[in-house]
Parts: structure tokens; sequence; C-alpha cells
């Protein structure tokens, strides 16, 4: 691997890394703050949701600017925002501040994955199509890992209000070391350009007429929603229901989370050497997507076990299935995508499929835990969904994206830098 591309490949990881870590520190953090400010369990779902919210309303324009002013720029100006809203959660005088704060760092950290698939599909050769994707989503299963562990601490030596503080100038660290090095690696072995004719769809509504396009965002969908489910009710769970203090539930929570990366990794590593020589266009890799839920869906014992460890087990099991599936769904749209040039706005679109579910889950969870006492219905609505994605993946993403016609690639746009 070129030395350019692992640079670029640990700047994209870092940066969902840290976009994870700030997410997930509400959920560290949820007792003491439920506690404080009197929220009851439906009231905090609302509040773990709310981040989704603005996250949702702000992708697809995040994605057309990426596609216009270029990655960069997106890049340092979204984690601008989302680290100073994730310190000003810090300094919350009531509910309507966190609500605030939630809103803002949503609208920020919107900007991330678009910023982020375009540079895969513009910057890294079809070779490492999924191993670069997978390092993108892997920091969605890093950052909570990392983010558990540095809030716990943070929050046991400072409270609560300077865990958050302390987290949140972490991400001025990466705009600072973006300015030297987030650019187009200068051996990357991009994906040269063809094409004498252009029939390639473009612009949303376009991506929009396609059924793949459709079939990737529901998929993407299932597995988010499950993502969610553990990012955000995994802490309140285990301190709930297994009595473990703020500091341990952050390192339970990292287990799953970290093994999860390694795992998913390699498992994208094998993706890309079992389709190497094959044409992607042809949608081989939503073989092993499905396959990916169908582990995830290991999920529905969850209920059945009382073990901590054992619950441990099966949470990182499913978590390895959704991640795996995530990132190769994600280097499928790659893959079928004909052209650089809406990059941006069609990674956009997949995470809002992914992330309309994803605001979802907290919500019905904690309805689910009001209504029932406990969650064991919570894991049977995630393991259904699973289910449902994986027969979605297998039937409707066997085709390129396409606006009723076959589509070519073309020279990136200027709005790669």
């Amino acid at each position: 691997m070129a030395r350019g591309r692992l640079t670029l490949y640990l700047l994209l990881f870092f940066l969902i890394t840290i976009n994870y870590a700030d997410r997930i520190a509400l959920s560290i953090g949820a007792a003491p703050i439920a506690a404080e400010f009197h929220i009851s369990p439906v009231g905090m779902g609302f509040l773990f949701s709310c981040f989704l919210w603005s996250y949702v309303l702000c992708l697809i324009p995040w994605g057309m600017i990426t596609d216009r002013i270029g990655i960069r720029a997106v890049g340092g100006i979204g984690i601008a925002l989302w680290s100073a809203a994730t310190v000003l959660t810090g300094f919350a005088p009531g509910l309507a501040w966190l609500f605030g704060a939630r809103l803002a760092m949503g609208a920020g950290e919107a900007s991330a994955f678009p910023a982020a698939g375009r540079a895969v599909r513009e910057w890294v050769p079809a070779s490492e199509y999924g191993l670069a994707s997978m390092l993108v989503i892997s920091g969605g299963y890093a950052g909570p890992a990392i983010g558990s562990v540095l809030f716990g601490w943070f929050a046991t030596s400072l409270g609560w209000r300077g865990g958050f503080v302390a987290l949140g100038c972490i991400g001025f660290l990466w705009l600072l070391a973006s300015l030297m090095w987030f650019r187009k690696p200068s051996s990357s072995a991009s994906n040269p350009a063809p094409a004498p004719v252009d029939h390639r769809p473009s612009g949303l509504r376009a991506l929009l007429a396609s059924s793949t396009m459709w079939g990737l965002l529901l998929t993407q969908g299932a597995c988010v929603y499950s993502h969610y489910l553990f990012l955000t009710w995994l802490p309140s769970y285990l301190q709930l229901t297994r009595h473990l203090t703020i500091l341990k539930t952050g390192l339970f929570s990292a287990i799953p989370f970290a093994v999860t990366v390694i795992c998913s990794l390699a498992i994208a590593a094998l993706s890309d050497r079992l389709l190497r020589g094959r044409d992607g266009r042809t949608g081989q890799r939503r073989l092993m997507v499905a396959g990916m839920m169908l582990v995830s869906t290991v999920v529905l014992l969850t209920p059945l076990v009382t073990n901590i460890w054992l619950i441990l087990v099966l949470v990182t099991v499913s978590l390895t299935g959704t991640s795996a599936a995530t990132g190769l769904n994600a280097a499928l749209l790659t893959d079928l995508l004909p052209s650089s040039s809406n990059a941006g706005t069609a990674n956009s679109v997949l995470v809002v499929g992914g992330n309309a579910f994803g605001m979802l889950a907290p919500i019905v969870t904690g309805y689910v835990i009001a209504s029932t006492g406990h969650y064991d219905a919570a894991w049977v609505i995630s393991g259904a969904l699973l289910i449902a994605g994986m027969i979605i993946s297998m039937t409707m993403t066997r085709r390129p994206i396409r606006a009723g016609a076959d589509v070519i690639d073309r020279a990136p746009s200027a709005a790669s830098a």
C-alpha cells in the first residue's frame, strides 16, 4: 500500500472515530445526566435520538456541498462545528440546552460520511474499495470503544460536564493534522476515466430513480438500526440491569466495539481478495453483505442469556456482523456507482437511509422499556429488521445504479481537492 494512501486511510478512520466517540458520550453519561435533569426513559430516548434529526436533515446538503467545494474543506468545517457543540454540551444549564447542543452536533457530524465516501470513490483504487470503506465504517465502532473509555475516565475525574469539554477538544487536534496531511495521495491509482459516452445518472433525483439505490439504502437502514440500539442503550442496559458503575460501563461497552473493528477489517480485506479481478458492477459483494447480516441476527438470543460475559459475546458477534455488513454495503455502493462526480451525494443518500432507521432505534427502545420494563422486545425488533435487510440486499442490489441507461465513469471533477 502506498504511503500516501495509508495517511489518507488513517485520517479518514480517525475522522469517523472522533465522530462516534463524541456521539457515545451522552450514552455513557446518561445516568448522572438523567438524574440531574429528572429525565424519564422516554425523555432519554428522545434526547438520544434528537442528534439524528439534524444529522439526517443535513446529510444530503452536505453531500451536495462536498461535490461542489471538495473533500478537505467539508471535513475541516464539519469537525470544527461538531467539536464545538460537544464542548458546549458540558455547559448545559438545562434540558433545552442539551437538545440544542445535540442538534448542532448532528448538523456538523453529517459532513463526515459524504466527505469520506467521496474520498474513497475518487482517491482510492478499485482493488481497495472494501478495505477503504470498512476503515471508514470501522471508525464508527472504534469511536464508541475509545469514546466509552475516555469519557468514562474524564467523567470520573472531571464530572460529566468536564468529560464533554475534554472529549470535544480532541476534534480540533484532527483539524490541525488535516491542514497538513489531508489531501489526495499523489501515488493514488485512482479509477481511470474511460468514457466516450456518458449516460451516467447525475444529481439526487436520478439516484433516487434507481431501485438499486433503494436496495442499498434499506439494507443500510436495517444495519444501522441495530448499531444505534447498541450505541445508545447498551451502556444504560449494563448500568440498570447489571448494576455496573459508569467507569465499568465504559470499559464493558468498549470491548465489543473494539473487537468489532479488528474482525470487520479482516472481513473487508477478504472481500477485496475474493473480488479481485472480477467486475464489481455485478454486485457480487452483496453475498457477503447478506451473510454478515445473517451472523448479526444472534442478537435474537440476548433475551435468553443472563451471564454478562455471554451477553458481551452475543453483542460482539452481532456488532461485528452489522459493522461488516454496513462497510461492505458502502463498498457495494462504490462498486455500483458509475461516477465519482456525485459520490458525495450518493453516500449522503446511503447514510440518510441508514440513519432514518437509526433515529428510530433509541425512541422505539425507550417506549419498549417504558411499556414492558425490560429490553427483550428491543432485541427482537433488531433481529427482525436484520433478516428483512438480508433479503433486500440479495434481491435489490444486483445491478449498477442507473437512470434509464448504462453508465460510464469519466474524469474526476475539480471538487476533489
